[in-house]
């Protein structure tokens, strides 16, 4: 069971690995669409939670290609703007752990998937998963669904397990004894650009080129491609309403976890690690390491390690009886990690381990009235003209983050996103899911965006840890009009964006501009009056910057653009 090809780097990519859905290898499985395109008006209807998460983002457009009709369920719907199938679907609020609300979301459901769990979300998670699951499954009973599918993790039938894996398995078996026919499929680690378990493995291995190890990883493996797990997935849906039973599902490769870096560091061009295991580093001493080297913070990091002290491999392929291994075969650990790479050196991610916000983190919206009766709210505005068109400027500000850094004090940010890890914050470290191109609720180093106007304004929600709720907004706001009956505000690119209302694509791209930037503070009791003022001296040396330092690269950015005008022109 191995992926023998030797792929150098360099090599040209296969033909095989170019971004397909996984729908068109199960023709005669799944509806197919209709003449114009799309699933057709008497498609099965499926329901999707956790999309937000990185599974449930990516199951959804392939149930669209599969010629499902989608019902997207998410707390706050409106976070799911911007996703490229949006308006494809139909998005409706609901709360998984809410009776009422989730019984109503499955009316009239053929299939619904639950994706949801509590990974890294702190103590009471088992009963929270535990809650969550018994109210979906009482739902989807009452409101006739036909199917469950659920996604857990493979784990030893006869070993005492890590409480989160425990505590997944023990969902499986609550959503099995629901009366639904239920798919329960396990999968071990899960290898596709943007996943939590990839990341681990990568940063790993790219930062250190020597390293001491738990002796787990030694502990045999059956990593899983994620495009084999979105395939399994889609053709769960049409399994027989007399299946209704727990699948291991697994790649072709049973490896060590050793192997897997010495394997990815062949195919990144690294010169070979050294690994060396010692059997002095517990779960939590491996977790507090990982955090440390990799962007998965601690809480994350310490269940990924704890479902590694287990060999994990499947027993069965009893799946391929009702969906058939692909024609070409299931994908190796090399292909797998080779399309992860390539898909995260070309910007493509479409989601990420970060995509949803971990329970627990700050998700108070922003108070609009000016006179908010909530208590303190804290204030620092700035506002400057910038020499540049609004176009140069929207295109630094929603770069902000990741590789490029916050345009101030680096050192300052940095000192603070270690302070936060150290806390158990998500640090700096999570970078960004797009180098250029922001949505809502993706997560910008320790901020996640609230709200998001193209062209004219970002609003990023801290979820550092504070004693308090903390936003960071940039505007970006019209100037003076540069020539007689025109606005130079802000306007949508025509080429980049869509946005509601008139605009003059000339005046989105003249100068000047008005960049205008709030730092805003809701403190929770003294200990948050007494961050904010103990803060507050620093402001205009990091948000101060910030802005001077926007507005350098918006009037660097204009002045290149104007050059290269003239000299083609």
């Amino acid at each position: 069971m191995s992926d023998s090809r030797d792929d150098l780097p360099g090599t040209a990519p296969e033909p095989d690995l170019a971004p397909e859905p996984v729908a068109r290898t199960l023709t005669g499985l799944v509806p197919g669409l209709g003449p114009d395109g799309r699933p057709r008006p008497d498609a099965p209807l499926v329901a999707v939670t956790g999309v937000t998460g990185y599974v449930g983002g990516r199951l959804v457009p392939e149930l669209l290609a599969a010629g499902y009709r989608v019902r997207a369920l998410a707390r706050h719907p409106d976070r799911l703007r911007g996703r490229p199938w949006y308006d494809s679907v139909e998005v409706v609020a609901a709360d998984a752990a809410e009776p009422a609300q989730i019984r109503a979301a499955l009316e009239g459901v053929d299939v619904a998937y639950y994706l949801i769990h509590s990974l890294g979300t702190g103590k009471t998670f088992e009963e929270r998963d535990r809650r969550t699951a018994r109210t979906f499954a009482r739902a989807a009973h009452a409101a006739g669904v036909g199917r469950i599918v659920y996604l857990g993790g493979l784990s030893p039938r006869d070993e005492e397990l890590s409480p989160h894996l425990a505590s997944r398995t023990e969902v499986g078996e609550i959503l099995l004894a629901s009366g639904v026919p239920t798919t329960v499929l396990r999968a071990a680690v899960i290898l596709g650009s943007g996943s939590a378990s990839f990341e681990m493995m990568r940063y790993l291995t790219e930062r250190l080129p020597a390293m001491t190890v738990p002796r787990w990883v030694s502990n045999r493996i059956q990593p899983i491609a994620i495009r084999d797990v979105l395939r399994y997935l889609v053709g769960a849906a049409a399994m027989p309403r007399d299946v209704s039973r727990v699948f291991d599902i697994g790649g072709p490769d049973v490896l060590t976890y050793r192997d897997m870096m010495q394997r990815y560091a062949r195919i990144a061009g690294l010169p070979r690690r050294v690994i060396v295991p010692v059997p002095v580093l517990t779960p939590r001493l491996s977790s507090l390491w990982v955090s440390l080297v990799t962007p998965v913070p601690g809480g994350l990091a310490r269940p990924l390690v704890e479902s590694l002290i287990h060999e994990v491999v499947c027993e069965e392929h009893d799946i391929a009886d009702h969906v058939p291994d692909p024609p070409g075969g299931l994908v190796g650990f090399d292909r797998a990690v080779r399309l992860a790479l390539a898909r995260v050196q070309g910007a493509s991610v479409s989601t990420r381990w970060s995509s949803a916000a971990p329970p627990g983190a700050p998700s108070d919206p922003l108070p609009s009235d000016p006179d908010w009766a909530g208590g303190s709210l804290y204030v620092d505005e700035r506002r400057v003209v910038v020499d540049a068109s609004p176009a140069a400027l929207w295109r630094v500000v929603e770069a902000v983050g990741g590789e490029r850094g916050w345009y101030s004090w680096a050192l300052a940010w940095r000192v603070r996103g270690l302070l936060d890890r150290v806390v158990g914050g998500p640090g700096l470290r999570r970078g960004r899911r797009d180098p250029a191109r922001l949505l809502v609720d993706d997560a910008v180093d320790f901020w996640r965006v609230e709200q998001l106007v193209p062209g004219r304004m970002l609003r990023l929600r801290a979820e550092m840890r504070l004693p308090g709720l903390a936003w960071l907004e940039l505007r970006v706001e019209e100037a003076e009009s540069t020539a007689p009956g025109t606005r130079a505000g802000p306007q949508p690119d025509p080429g980049a964006h869509d946005a509601e209302g008139s605009w003059d694509p000339a005046a989105w791209r003249r100068p000047p501009v008005v960049f205008a930037q709030r730092a805003l503070f809701h403190p929770h009791g003294l200990g948050g009056q007494l961050y904010w003022w103990a803060v507050y001296p620093f402001h205009g040396v990091v948000f101060g910057g910030m802005q001077r330092n926007v507005a350098r690269a918006a009037e660097r950015a204009e002045r290149a653009r104007a050059d290269l005008t003239r000299d083609g022109g």
